[in-house]
Order: structure tokens, then C-alpha cells, then sequence
């Protein structure tokens, strides 16, 4: 009798090879990198709100929310430092992380945390030049970053929301910087496309640090794989189908070219392609996964086109 074919395993296998180590920088090109600048992708969420709302168009406009960017740069710079020298012990069992600047101890601690406080402080003497609100908002994220260096991520559930809450702050405070009203599907979208977004992360997560997960970050250890991807099927369905309302009632009712309702489709696309990539496995960082993607890439162009060309052509 003929043995049975094994089944086609359908788990994703711990990825058990640590990267190697990378060359060791200079003194100025480690602190550089301490500062992750590849992670200030996410501040261009601040061109979110004001893009959304027509306004970029015009040059002051631009260049306050300009100022804006530079302002988060500066605070989520200074927050990464002094992140890093708080978790210096959990970053060195890290497969990865512990290749960071501070863990490897390429930079030392004393350096980022002068850096990192003169960064936080060079970041609300910018808000000052905008507005005051804008200060609270900068305020608000360093309360939410400190609180989850400090408690949240130990906690399962709050450490996703608070991860969550850094984008949705950078969304928020593009508009506040310009004094523009916040569409409330424009903050259902960006809240749950967060959500989305922080779930994969930690699924990547959950892959990559295989049976170690729960030493290295305590909540990993409580979640399961079936959780997260529950969390993340539940959120990107709340971010598509409150952008689709979003797009239909920002469309004019008698447009020649329905460009809001196109632009549904590059963006369900997007979703569709995102999640794919997260049940592979690649989600641990977002903006690699982002940025090292082609067809990601492609679909963020087109829906910037069409959704931009319905903006500021057919208003």
C-alpha cells in the first residue's frame, strides 16, 4: 500500500536566522541612525488632513504643515532615543533590534538622552510657531509614547491601541496645524487603518521571535496568531467600508468622471495586497513593508492621483 503524502503545511515557520550584524558606523553616522530616520515616513500622515481638505495648494498652507512634519521628525526622533535607552536589555535578546545603535552600544546612553530631550524640546519650539494647539497635539503624543514606554506595552490590547493612537495623533495634527476641520470618516479611516496596521505588526512579530516571543515582549506572549489576524480581518473591514462611504459622499453629484468612487479601487487594493503580505509573515515593520513593495507602492500612487485629482479638480 503506497504511503500517504505528507499534508501541505499551511503555518508560517518562525524565521530562526538572525540578520547578521552590520558594519560598525561612525560616531555622527550612529547617532544618524539612532534616530531611525526611515520610520519618519510615517509623519507624512500630517499632509493627510490638509490634502484631504483642498488646502495644500496654498503656499503657506504648505508651509505650515512643512513646519509640522519637521516637528514630528524632531518629537518621534527624540521619543525613539529615549525608548531605546529604556528597553537597552529587552532590544539585546532581540534577534533584530538589538543591532540597533544604543543596544549594540554604537551610541551611548548619556548622548541619547541629551539628544533625545533637546530633540523633544527643538520639536514643541516648532509647534510654538504654528499655533498652541498644535503644542497640545505634540504634548498629547509625548503622554502616549511615554505611557507605553513606561506601562502600555505591557499590556495586551492597550500596546496595540497606543501604537495606533501615534498614527492617529500625526493624522489629527496635520489638520489642527492649519486650523482645517477633521472629516469624521476621515478619522474613522485613519483609526482603524492604525489598527490595521499595528495588528500586522504584531503578527510579524509573532513569527519572527517564534517561542522566544513572550521573553522578549510580554504581550506576545498572550496573543495568538488567530487573535491578531482576527483583529487586523475586523479592522481593515471597518476601514474599507467607512473609506466607501467616505468617497461617495465626498463626490459631487453631477461630475463627469466619478474620480472619488475610482479611488476605491486602488485602495481596496491596497488593503487586499497588505493583508496578504501580513498572513505571510511580513508585517513586523509597517513602513519596509511599505516602502519595499512594488505594487504597494504603485496602488499609494494611484489612489494619491485619483483621489487628489477629485480634490482639487472637481471642487
Amino acid at each position: 500500500m503506497p504511503a500517504a503524502e505528507p499534508a501541505e503545511a499551511t503555518a508560517v515557520e518562525p524565521r530562526t536566522a538572525p540578520p547578521p550584524a552590520p558594519p560598525p558606523p561612525s560616531k555622527l553616522g550612529a547617532l544618524i541612525r539612532a534616530l531611525r530616520p526611515k520610520q519618519w515616513a510615517k509623519n507624512v500622515l500630517v499632509f493627510a488632513a490638509p490634502g484631504a481638505a483642498g488646502v495644500l495648494s496654498h503656499g503657506h498652507t504648505l508651509a505650515r504643515v512643512g513646519i509640522a512634519f519637521g516637528a514630528f521628525c524632531l518629537i518621534s526622533s527624540g521619543t525613539y532615543l529615549l525608548n531605546d535607552v529604556r528597553d537597552l536589555e529587552a532590544d539585546r535578546r532581540h534577534p533584530t533590534k538589538r543591532h540597533r545603535m544604543i543596544a549594540a552600544g554604537h551610541v551611548g546612553e548619556r548622548l541619547a538622552l541629551v539628544t533625545g530631550i533637546a530633540l523633544i524640546a527643538a520639536a514643541l519650539g516648532l509647534g510654538f510657531v504654528l499655533r498652541l494647539e498644535f503644542v497640545v497635539v505634540l504634548l498629547v503624543y509625548i503622554v502616549i509614547t511615554a505611557s507605553y514606554t513606561l506601562w502600555l506595552k505591557h499590556e495586551p490590547v492597550l500596546d496595540i491601541v497606543a501604537i495606533a493612537s501615534g498614527f492617529i495623533v500625526r493624522a489629527v495634527a496635520g489638520g489642527v496645524a492649519v486650523d482645517v476641520p477633521l472629516s469624521r470618516w476621515f478619522l474613522i479611516v485613519t483609526s482603524f487603518g492604525s489598527l490595521f496596521m499595528v495588528s500586522g505588526k504584531r503578527h510579524g512579530e509573532h513569527i519572527d521571535l517564534g517561542d522566544d516571543r513572550g521573553d522578549v515582549r510580554a504581550t506576545l506572549g498572550v496573543y495568538s496568531r488567530n487573535y491578531l489576524q482576527y483583529v487586523w480581518t475586523m479592522t481593515s473591514g471597518v476601514t474599507v467600508a467607512a473609506y466607501c462611504l467616505w468617497a461617495f459622499a465626498m463626490a459631487p453629484r453631477h461630475a463627469s468622471v466619478p474620480l472619488y468612487e475610482l479611488s476605491i479601487v486602488p485602495f481596496v487594493t491596497f488593503i487586499l495586497r497588505y493583508a496578504m503580505l501580513l498572513e505571510q509573515g511580513h508585517g513586523e515593520s509597517p513602513e519596509d513593508l511599505v516602502l519595499g513593495d512594488r505594487m504597494l507602492l504603485a496602488l499609494a500612487a494611484i489612489w494619491i492621483a485619483v483621489f487628489g485629482s477629485g480634490v482639487y479638480f472637481l471642487r
